[in-house]
């Protein structure tokens, strides 16, 4: 491996590294109790190492049980959003893709509406009704699509399947928006749900989601030679030796997988899957190599910061945090997408 590439790659690891750890400790410091970072490093220490702390018991019970799972969950759930995104958009060769690209999150929402619609209760998942039934849509909507498409093409093409998770979208979207137009009393939490959060989630939350993430995460990490080989299609990837279909479908359920288990626990957060990898794209450029660690870490970084943003911009209200990432990721694609066309044709 070239000494160059080495030397950018880590470059742009360390910076990437400061930036989440910085992220991560605004969102622990920041809130309606300002806690400093001293107080936070000895905290954790004390729970870590069980070294001695002169912190209150007061500011260490607000790190460890309230703000650390919150920035924990969110900084997972970005990261998971990104990987999944840079895993669409190398497997559809189109920047514009992004991780609700094939119907998995509308599924996921469907799921999460259900149990809001029906107050679903579930008593042997007890708290855990909502995550899990809305996992399980995610990986049912995933079947579905994989089977339609195996129905319509055999080699299940890429076109095909996006197709297939367009119409899914759209039904999905029309369960939905039927099951808001009979909610009463729970269209409050419905709504709220929709526009995402990572609020008064806690450690549980964290646990849930941690073994879908760390499964999503492999699935994609041992095939990032197939992520830049599908990058230049699926003919070029066959060309090389690639087995398309066995390596599509593992790259799909690992980016799916992700996709539906962030949504379960978070609800629907826009914009991070497409913006993020795109951005770290035109710091790292398109090998996958660097371009999978780097979005993990930009990922993480950016949904902590957004909900710092939300929990303080019109304190002692909370905005979704959905809301945020649009109203700042947005814009920021427009520029971006602005100035990489302005690249190209001039």
């Amino acid at each position: 491996m070239p000494k160059s590439f080495i030397q950018t790659f880590l470059n742009n690891y360390i910076t990437a590294s400061i930036v989440a750890i910085v992220a991560l400790l605004l969102g622990i410091s920041i809130g309606s109790q300002s806690i400093p970072f001293s107080s936070i490093w000895e905290t954790l220490l004390h729970h870590t190492f069980h070294t001695s702390t002169n912190v209150p018991a007061a500011i260490s019970q607000i790190i460890v049980s309230i703000r650390l799972p919150r920035v924990v969950l969110a900084f997972l759930v970005g990261a998971a959003l990104a990987l999944a995104g840079v895993a669409f958009q190398g497997l559809l060769k189109n920047v514009l893709a992004d991780p609700y690209t094939i119907g998995v999150s509308s599924g996921a929402a469907v799921g999460a509406v259900i149990v809001f619609f029906f107050q679903l209760h579930l008593s042997f998942l007890g708290r855990f009704t909502l995550p899990i039934v809305s996992i399980m849509f995610a990986l049912v909507t995933l079947l579905f699509v994989l089977l339609f498409a195996r129905l319509a093409e055999r080699n299940m093409g890429i076109e095909t399947i996006v197709l297939i998770g367009i119409i899914m979208n759209a039904f999905f979207g029309s369960v939905i928006s039927l099951m808001v137009a009979f909610s009463g009393e729970e269209l409050r939490q419905v709504i709220s749900w929709l526009m995402g959060s990572v609020a008064m989630r806690g450690w549980p939350y964290v646990s849930l989601f941690v073994p879908f993430f760390i499964i999503g995460c492999l699935g994609l990490f041992i095939h990032i030679r197939e992520l830049n080989a599908f990058s230049f299609g699926e003919r070029a990837a066959a060309n090389i030796g690639v087995h398309v279909l066995q390596k599509k479908l593992f790259i799909l359920l690992s980016a799916s997988l992700l996709t539906g288990a962030a949504v379960a626990v978070s609800g629907t957060i826009g914009f991070v899957g497409l913006v993020i990898p795109h951005m770290t794209r035109l710091i790292c450029g398109a090998n996958h190599r660097k371009l999978l660690p780097l979005s993990f870490l930009y990922g993480g970084a950016f949904l902590v910061l957004a909900d710092v943003v939300a929990r303080t911009i019109v304190a002692p209200r909370e905005l979704p945090i959905g809301v945020i990432t649009s109203l700042i990721g947005a814009p920021l694609f427009a520029m971006l997408l602005f100035k990489s066309l302005k690249r190209k044709t001039g």
